[in-house]
């Protein structure tokens, strides 16, 4: 399959010599000081390097998706880690939600400069106690009239220090994933403050820690609607952990062009230490193993740019490409002997620079967790939204036989001594409400809502029966905010419990 075209190539070595010209020469400056400085944000904007798929009508190109990709793989060739993640968080992270959720007043003022390089922005949502769990995070926004009042801290975040604005996923409801929203937040409110973080790597990126005391934030700040910031985030996160995989494959590929420019120049015994089998043959193995990974990430990449879901592809692309780039980063540095270990040889930065891609955007062990749902649990991932397809008809299974059905497709020897009470709100024509508890290695559902809780699931009669006779994936129902639920690891552990619904 043919995925770049001639007019992608052009564009492609437009970005190279950009770099060439511009980035390479004072990289190390930036290195040194731990930020991009704001004129090289202006001349990536001019350029529009910065608004590759978003509207025209903000500033954008609105090319189509592989054009991001030569890109990013042109900014991950680069050889400095910290400018890769600065760029990629201000383009693919920290203006997505904005781009797709935002009012037009909104994209207006930060989605427009963002695009023209005017303005950097950064994406909130790490918190120092939970990480990266987004349905328990801790930082609050209460609304106060016009006002949210913004009280809380995020770790580890990208641009943190010198954004003009923050895109900050704040708890607006309550407890769980239904009480979270997106706010946009400028920096220069009172209340808001950035403390700058030393890393092993990444140096030109300026990595900081915020805090927010009583940052007063508009109401007209909020990206899309109130309390489903969540939803958006996981939306978003196959992209994240695309643009990971991407960039992986751009700096592997830079990384062993040198390592091969090396061996061949660098003599042992009088002659290249290229020419030696054990040499060459573990060189040779990275490249295989490379290419398997570009392939992997490009089938993800294909997948995205045709509007499917790809989580299955993009999980996989990401966890193999970034724990790849670690080995290759480890056996180049190896082949290069003692210099590989001097600062002033650039693989000694692409070996610092590697070891955060398999935490940054998605650890390796939660993308193998969500490749574990697909393989073992079972969990299917529709490439679209179905709800609604021909597939579902009138005379098909209700809501009420589907969840009365629940003790006889139990699978008991999975509960493990897990105990729970699960209730089912279904609205629309066809729903009602159940409650199903798990208790001794049983389970039962009777009709209305009985007793206190651990999880409540609320979704629509159609929605409902589309997930549970397989015409439509939980994950992309829950993704699109169609099925609310606020406490994920309860729900996680009982659906693993059942068969999937007789068809």
């Amino acid at each position: 399959m043919t995925r770049f075209q001639s007019e992608h190539d052009i564009f492609r070595d437009s970005v190279r010599q950009f770099i060439e010209k511009e980035v390479l020469p004072v990289a190390d400056t930036w290195e040194a000081n731990g930020y991009i400085p704001r004129d090289m944000w202006k001349k990536m904007g001019e350029l529009g390097f910065l608004g590759i798929n978003l509207p025209s009508e903000y500033g954008g190109t609105e090319a189509d998706f592989w054009y991001s990709v030569a890109f990013l793989e042109e900014v991950g060739r680069s050889g400095y880690g910290g400018f890769s993640a600065s760029v990629a968080v201000q383009e693919y992270m920290a203006i997505a939600h904005l781009a797709r959720a935002g009012s037009h007043e909104l994209k207006q003022k930060f989605l427009a400069p963002a695009i023209a390089g005017e303005q950097i922005g950064a994406l909130a949502i790490s918190e120092p106690n939970i990480g990266s769990d987004v349905a328990n995070l801790e930082t609050s926004a209460v609304l106060e009239g016009d006002f949210y009042r913004l009280n809380g801290s995020k770790m580890f975040i990208t641009n943190g220090g010198h954004a003009d604005f923050v895109t900050v996923a704040a708890r607006t409801g309550g407890k769980g994933a239904e009480g979270v929203s997106l706010l946009i937040v400028e920096s220069q409110s009172e209340g808001f403050k950035a403390n700058p973080l030393q890393k092993l790597g990444w140096h030109c990126s300026d990595t900081a820690e915020l805090v927010f005391e009583d940052v007063l934030v508009p109401k007209s700040h909020l990206i899309g609607k109130e309390n489903h910031g969540f939803y958006y985030i996981m939306e978003s996160f196959q992209l994240e952990r695309l643009v990971g995989a991407i960039l992986a494959i751009g700096g592997m590929d830079r990384c062993l062009e040198m390592t091969r420019d090396y061996i061949a120049s660098r003599k042992a015994f009088n002659r290249p230490i290229g020419s030696f089998q054990a040499i060459r043959h573990r060189f040779v193995d990275l490249l295989t193993e490379f290419e398997a990974a570009r392939q992997l990430t490009y089938l993800a990449c294909d997948q995205y740019a045709k509007g499917e879901m790809a989580v299955q592809a993009c999980s996989m692309a990401k966890l193999y490409a970034t724990e790849l780039s670690n080995k290759v980063a480890d056996v180049c540095l190896q082949l290069h002997g003692g210099y590989g270990y001097m600062n002033e040889y650039p693989i000694s930065r692409f070996y610092r620079d590697s070891r955060v891609g398999t935490i940054a955007g998605g650890t390796s062990e939660i993308m193998r967790e969500i490749l574990a749902k697909t393989c073992l649990d079972q969990v299917r991932y529709d490439s679209k939204y179905q709800v609604g397809s021909d597939e579902q008809t009138a005379d098909g299974p209700g809501v009420e036989e589907i969840l009365l059905s629940l003790p006889q497709r139990f699978r008991s020897e999975k509960a493990n001594g897990f105990a729970g009470v699960v209730q089912f709100h279904i609205q629309g024509s066809g729903g009602g409400e159940f409650t199903a508890h798990i208790q001794n290695s049983a389970c039962s559902v009777e009709p209305g809502l009985k007793g206190e809780a651990d999880c409540h699931l609320r979704t629509d009669a159609e929605t409902y029966c589309a997930m549970e006779l397989g015409q439509l994936a939980p994950e992309a129902a829950f993704m699109s905010g169609k099925v609310k639920v606020d406490n994920i690891p309860v729900l996680m552990q009982f659906t693993r419990l059942f068969s999937r619904f007789p068809t």
